[in-house]
C-alpha cells in the first residue's frame, strides 16, 4: 500500500475521527480557559414560594369571610424586666466594736434572726483595758469625793480659802465626768461592769434576714483589725425594691408614684403591684436604659433576685385595633392575622397582640390598623393551607 493511500485509509478510519475531536475539544477549550477573564459564572437564581401566602379555590373563598378591624380606646402599657433587690435603707451592718478573735457564732448566712437575738461572741483585750480604766475611775472619783467633803469642813470652819474649795470641787467633777466616760465605753462594749468578762457578745440591732456574711470562727473581728469590719449583714425583707431596665424613650411614659402590676417567673399565678419609687437619672451607656425602682411590699415568698417582669399603664389613652379572638392565629409563640391578598390569596402578617376585651375581642398593639380587613377564622384556614 503506497504511503498517500494509507493516509486516506487513517482519515476514513471512525477511531481517527474521534482522537481527532477530542484532541480539537482539548486544544480550544484550554485555549478558551487561557483567553477567558477569571470571572465566576454568573449565579442562578431559585425561585421560592412565599411560605406566608396561602391561596384557595375561588369556590372556597366565600368559607373565609373578613371581618374589620375595630377601634379601641386604651391606655398605653410598658413591660420591663427586673430582679428583686433588698431596700438599702433596711440593711445594717452588723460591726464588732471590740477587737479579738471570735470565739462562738451562733447564726450563719441565710437565717432568718429577730432583734437583740445573740449572733456571735468576741474575745478581746479591749474589754480588760476599759474595764481596768473603769475600775481606776471609780477609785479616782472616790477619793475625789472625799477630798471635797473634807475641803467643805474646812472652809465652813475658816481653815481654807474659797479658792481651795472651789479646786477641791473641780477635781470632784473631772473624777465624775471620767468615770463616766469609762462606764460609757463598757455599755458600747457590751460589758456588764457588775459581772465583766472578756468575751463580748454581739446582738442583732435589728429583726430580718441574714444576707452577708464575713466572719467564721476563729476570725478577726472588730474595726481596727485587718479585713471586713462588717461580720454580718442583716436586711429587712418586709419591704424590697425590683429593679427594671427602661429604654430611654420610654422614659417619659413613667412617673413617680406610678403603680406597677408585678408578675414573678416563679409564682406567675400570684401578682403582686408596687409603686415607682425613682427613676434613674443616669442611664447606661451601652444599653441606653434607666434603672427604674419599684417599691414592693414583700407578701413573704418574694426572694432576692427572683426574676420579674413589670407591667406599667400609662395616664394617656391611644388608639388601638381590635378584632375577634377567632381572627388571631398563636403559633410558635407568636401572633398572626390573615391580611387579603387579592386573587383569592391570603397573607399571613404578624402581629403584636395584647389583652382579651370585651365582645370576645383581642387588643391588637401594633401589626394592623383599625379598619383593616383580616380573616375571620385564622386557624380554619391555616389548617386548610397546610392540607
Amino acid at each position: 500500500m503506497t504511503l498517500s493511500n494509507y493516509l486516506k485509509h487513517c482519515i476514513a478510519s471512525p477511531t481517527f475521527a474521534v482522537a481527532t475531536s477530542l484532541s480539537l475539544i482539548a486544544l480550544f477549550g484550554c485555549k478558551a480557559k487561557q483567553e477567558g477573564s477569571g470571572a465566576p459564572p454568573p449565579a442562578q437564581v431559585i425561585q421560592v414560594a412565599d411560605m406566608n401566602l396561602v391561596t384557595v379555590d375561588a369556590k372556597d373563598a366565600a368559607k373565609f369571610p373578613l371581618v374589620s378591624a375595630t377601634p379601641f380606646e386604651a391606655a398605653a402599657e410598658l413591660t420591663a424586666t427586673g430582679s428583686v433587690f433588698p431596700d438599702i435603707s433596711r440593711e445594717v451592718p452588723v460591726i464588732s466594736l471590740a477587737n479579738g478573735r471570735v470565739v462562738d457564732i451562733k447564726t450563719r448566712l441565710d437565717d432568718n434572726v429577730k432583734k437583740g437575738q445573740l449572733l456571735f461572741r468576741v474575745q478581746s483585750a479591749d474589754v480588760t483595758n476599759a474595764f481596768d480604766a473603769y475600775l481606776k475611775a471609780v477609785n479616782d472619783e472616790q477619793l475625789a469625793n472625799k477630798a471635797y467633803i473634807r475641803a467643805e469642813d474646812l472652809f465652813k470652819h475658816g481653815a481654807i480659802s474659797q479658792a481651795m474649795l472651789e479646786q477641791a470641787q473641780d477635781a470632784e467633777n473631772d473624777a465624775k465626768a471620767d468615770l463616766v466616760a469609762a462606764d460609757e465605753q463598757l455599755k458600747i462594749l457590751g460589758v456588764n461592769k457588775n459581772h465583766p468578762s472578756s468575751v463580748v457578745d454581739v446582738h442583732a440591732p435589728i429583726s430580718g434576714v441574714i444576707i452577708g456574711q464575713n466572719v467564721t470562727n476563729a476570725a478577726a473581728a472588730g474595726v481596727s483589725l485587718s479585713g471586713s469590719a462588717t461580720a454580718f449583714t442583716i436586711a429587712d425583707l418586709t419591704t424590697v425594691w425590683i429593679l427594671c431596665d427602661v429604654y430611654e424613650n420610654d422614659i417619659p411614659k413613667l412617673q413617680l408614684g406610678q403603680e406597677a402590676k408585678i408578675k414573678l417567673n416563679a409564682y406567675p399565678d400570684r401578682p403582686i403591684t408596687g409603686r415607682i419609687g425613682d427613676i434613674g437619672p443616669v442611664l447606661d451607656p451601652s444599653l441606653r436604659t434607666a434603672k427604674v425602682r419599684i417599691e414592693v411590699h414583700n407578701p413573704g415568698f418574694l426572694k432576692l433576685g427572683m426574676f420579674a417582669t413589670a407591667t406599667f399603664t400609662s395616664h394617656a389613652k391611644e388608639i388601638y385595633a381590635a378584632v375577634p379572638a377567632e381572627a388571631v392565629l398563636h403559633l410558635h409563640d407568636r401572633d398572626w392575622v390573615f391580611l387579603p391578598a387579592g386573587a383569592n390569596q391570603f397573607k399571613r402578617t404578624e402581629i403584636h397582640a395584647g389583652r382579651m376585651i370585651d365582645g370576645n375581642r383581642q387588643e391588637i398593639l401594633s401589626g394592623i390598623q383599625p379598619g383593616q380587613q383580616v380573616v375571620g377564622n385564622a386557624l380554619l384556614l391555616e389548617t386548610a393551607g397546610n392540607q
